[in-house]
Order: structure tokens, then C-alpha cells, then sequence
């Protein structure tokens, strides 16, 4: 009786309508109290260097928590209001195509791919400046073909960073030419969270944002690329011994694997589903694994272990890695939709429109700051992407800004900062793991993250390149009435 009494208040609960407004102590700014308190929870955990995705999402439902007891509303319109936000399509889309991603990429690592390219870098024989710059592109076609910048990161601070130091590499540089490449692939991507967000947050299809955002991610690169061959020598070549020990850690049957990565680029950039492109990538990605001999408990591995069960591989692994993440972007955009049926979105869109007075350069340059500022709060930049995904599809629909430029100013700005900051979560990582690498090999540098702040080239190039679009209007393109992209020269001819 209890279950069936359970049963249907559930059922009651999910067929309401949605609430059309929600009332808090204090007025409608009061709605941004679980976000705020969010924000604050994030820079906390940054500072004393415990940012964990577990803890991100025990801060936000914290603040929604909190907020509860600032409603005014019934409390149970309150819920109602944060099952609608969880239960929009583009959370669900995010979440799906994410699980997929996570399996082509972990496919990708246990394959050896990491240890095919580092293999390649060591054949070329170059140092100094020219291996940093080496190191910018291997790590920039890494990310780009498993789309997390974090596991470039740590693959590459374990391997290319020891490297690079033997080599004479600049140890600050060279972790800044690191997180560099980890920007570029995490921008760029088609299979990238970031990228994923952004498209689905503003209603566009993924193949067409990357076409679009390629000139200005290419537009940063070719001026990083020289700047860190000119910057990254200077250090002091030696310990031969070392050397040797990486070389025979790394082999190049992993490069096979280029195979299968060249074919979701080239399925995703000729309009097939992302998910469509993606599988394809999977299935040839275990294809080659068999081929090449790598064993299949690296893809998927269920046994017992003291009488458990246990599921490993990189299947697993894979969907494993993005669940505390999926968590996290519901709860996020919950907090969000509580500010739309609040009238918290309006006041905001208000107050931007009488600075932006009608001026789409105002409206991008302002689109531009939003997203910055919550980047420079919230340490995980598709966290960030995700809270600032609201204001910014709201504004551009605003003045009709075709989706492909909304999503580009978003994912790229949230890129960029995500490895910037001595407190974002990508040079955290990048900290940590040349000290764990420093354990193996006595001889490294271990660079602070204040130290690499302002050489993190693709990062800074990439604010430049958005912020220089927004103000004289590159790549600016509108929304027709049938939603079809129109250049500015014919907009007005449209309308």
C-alpha cells in the first residue's frame, strides 16, 4: 500500500505543469542563492586545493537546499521547479552523448595512442624550444582526438614533461605548452564535454559548431606554436639514464589508433549523429586493440574480486568517469531554471539590454564577460559552461546570434580560463602530477601554478582572438526566421 501510495505522488508530481512563477524572500535575486553559494563553495575548495567532482556536487545540492528555506512559494512548486530544470533536453542530450565520448577516449588511452605520440616525439630528435613546440602539437592532437584536456594533461605531465626537462625544455614553458594542447583539444574536440555543452546548451549540432570554431582555435595556435618554440629552450640537457628509461616505456603500435580517431572527425565533420560517429569510433577502436594484440581486459573485464564483482576496462571506465560530472550538470541546471521562474533571468537580461542599448557588439562583448566571470569563480570550466549556458542562449536569442557563434564564445572562453588560473582545475591537475612524476624521477622541476599563469599561450591567444570577434564582429553570424545562418551583409534584408 505504502509503494502504490509512493507510486502515485510520483506520477502526480511529474505530470504537473511546470510552474510559471516561484516567489523568494528578498526578491527575485534571491533565486541565485544556490548558485552563489556554489560559486563561493568552488573558490573554497580551490584555494585549499581539494576540488574533487564529488565535492562540487555536494556544494550545489547544499545551496539548493539552502535556497529552499529563502521560497516563499509552496515548497513543493520549489521541487517541481528543479525536476523540470533536471528533466530538459539539453542536460539529457549532454549527459548521453558524454558516456559515449568517455568510452572513444578511454578506447583510445588503453590502445596506447598517449604512448604512440610521445614514441613519435622522441624519434624526431629535437630540443629545447622545438620539443616544447613538439610537445604543443602532440598534446593538442591528443586532446583533440580523445577530447579531455585533463587526461592530456595527466598523461602528458607524466611522460613529455620528464622528457622535455632531458631535452633542455624550459620546465615552466613546457607544462604551459602542456596545458596549452589540453586547451586546443578541449575547444575543439567534436568529443570533448566542453564542446558537447556548449553545442547542446545552445541548441546546435555539434559537426557545424567545431566547423565553425576551427579559425579561431587555428587563428591562436600558429602564434603559440612560434611562441613556445622562442620561449621553451634554456634548460640544461642531460641524464641520459633518464632518457633511455622513457624511451623503453613508449612504442608506436600505439598510432593505430589514429585510425579510428581520423574517422569520428571525419563522420562528425560530415553531419552524421555525434552518437552515429562516436560508435563507429568504438567498434573500430576494439577492432584495432584485437589487432594490435592488446589484451581485451583493457576494453572490459568483469571478475570477482574477495568474492565481489567487478567491472574494468576502458568501456567501463569510460561511462565511470563522466558519472559524478552528469550529476552535476542536472543539479546545475535545476539551480539555473530556478532563476527563469523566478524572474531573475529577466532582471538580468534587463539590465544588460539598457547598457547594450540594441548594439550586438555590446551584446557579444557583454556574452563575453558573463561567461569569464564565472569561469574565474568556478574552477571546473564545464561546470562554468553550464552555469553560464542560461544567460548566454538568452542574450543571443535576444538579437538573433546564430547558435554556432553563441556556443563558440562560451566554449571558448571556458576553455582558455579552465587552464589559466593558479586555481582552475586544469593547472591543479598539472601541479600534481609532476610532483607524483617527481617521485619516479629525482631530477625534475616541479613548477608552481603561479609560475605558468602567463604562458599558457593557446589559452590567452584564444581570449584574445574571441574578444578582438566580438569587438569588430569576425565570424558574427544571425538567425533567420526558418533558423538558418545569414551573414550580416544580408540580415537586415531578411528581416
Amino acid at each position: 500500500m505504502g509503494n502504490e501510495h509512493h507510486t502515485s505522488e510520483v506520477k502526480e508530481a511529474i505530470g504537473k505543469k511546470s510552474i510559471e512563477r516561484l516567489e523568494f524572500r528578498g526578491g527575485v535575486f534571491a533565486a541565485t542563492i544556490p548558485l552563489i553559494f556554489f560559486i563561493v563553495w568552488a573558490i573554497t575548495l580551490s584555494v585549499l586545493e581539494l576540488v574533487t567532482e564529488e565535492a562540487l556536487v555536494l556544494g550545489m545540492v547544499l545551496g539548493i537546499l539552502i535556497g529552499l528555506f529563502f521560497c516563499k512559494s509552496k515548497w513543493s512548486d520549489y521541487a517541481q521547479t528543479l525536476f523540470a530544470g533536471m528533466a530538459q533536453p539539453i542536460g539529457v542530450i549532454a549527459v548521453i552523448a558524454w558516456f559515449w565520448a568517455g568510452m572513444f577516449a578511454k578506447l583510445l588511452s588503453a590502445g596506447g595512442l598517449v604512448d604512440g605520440l610521445i614514441w613519435f616525439g622522441f624519434q624526431t630528435g629535437l630540443e629545447g624550444g622545438f620539443f616544447v613546440g613538439l610537445t604543443f602539437l602532440l598534446a593538442a592532437l591528443f586532446s583533440t582526438a580523445v577530447g579531455t584536456g585533463y587526461g592530456t594533461v595527466a598523461t602528458f605531465g607524466i611522460l613529455m614533461y620528464p622528457a622535455g626537462l632531458v631535452l633542455g625544455a624550459d620546465p615552466v614553458v613546457l607544462l604551459a605548452a602542456i596545458l596549452s594542447g589540453a586547451v586546443f583539444g578541449d575547444n575543439l574536440a567534436p568529443v570533448s564535454d566542453t564542446t558537447i555543452v556548449s553545442a547542446t546548451t545552445q541548441e546546435a549540432d555539434v559537426p557545424g559548431v567545431v566547423r565553425s570554431r576551427f579559425k579561431y582555435s587555428i587563428a591562436a595556435a600558429i602564434p603559440s606554436l612560434i611562441l613556445f618554440i622562442i620561449f621553451g629552450g634554456g634548460g640544461s640537457i642531460g641524464n641520459a639514464d633518464a632518457l633511455a628509461q622513457l624511451e623503453q616505456q613508449v612504442d608506436p603500435a600505439g598510432l593505430w589508433l589514429l585510425l579510428p580517431f581520423v574517422l569520428v572527425l571525419y563522420l562528425a565533420l560530415s553531419g552524421h549523429h555525434l552518437l552515429t560517429s562516436l560508435t563507429w569510433g568504438i567498434v573500430s577502436s576494439i577492432a584495432v586493440i584485437f589487432i594490435t594484440g592488446t589484451p581485451l581486459s583493457e576494453v572490459i573485464s568483469i571478475h570477482k574480486e574477495n568474492g565481489t564483482p567487478v567491472v574494468e576496462g576502458a568501456l567501463m571506465s569510460g561511462i565511470g568517469g563522466y558519472f559524478n560530472m552528469a550529476i552535476l550538470i542536472l543539479f546545475i541546471l535545476s539551480a539555473a531554471h530556478l532563476l527563469e521562474v523566478a524572474g531573475t533571468m529577466e532582471a538580468i537580461r534587463n539590465f544588460f539590454m539598457k547598457l547594450i542599448n540594441n548594439v550586438v557588439r555590446r551584446a557579444e562583448l557583454s556574452i563575453f564577460a558573463i561567461v569569464a566571470s564565472l569561469n574565474v569563480f568556478i574552477t571546473i570550466n564545464t561546470a562554468a559552461e553550464i552555469a553560464a549556458a542560461p544567460f548566454v542562449r538568452k542574450l543571443g536569442k535576444e538579437f538573433n546570434i546564430h547558435p554556432y557563434r553563441r556556443a563558440n564564445f562560451l566554449d571558448t572562453v571556458s576553455s582558455s580560463l579552465g587552464y589559466i588560473f593558479p586555481w582552475s582545475g586544469g593547472v591543479l591537475l598539472a601541479w600534481a602530477t609532476i610532483k607524483g612524476a617527481a617521485e619516479d624521477y629525482d631530477f625534475l622541476t616541479i613548477v608552481e601554478p603561479t609560475d605558468v599563469f602567463p604562458y599558457v599561450f593557446q589559452g590567452w591567444g584564444l581570449l584574445i582572438v574571441m574578444f578582438i570577434a566580438a569587438f569588430t564582429g569576425w565570424g558574427l553570424r544571425y538567425t533567420g526566421k526558418s533558423g538558418e545562418e545569414i551573414h550580416p551583409k544580408n540580415y537586415q534584408n531578411e528581416q
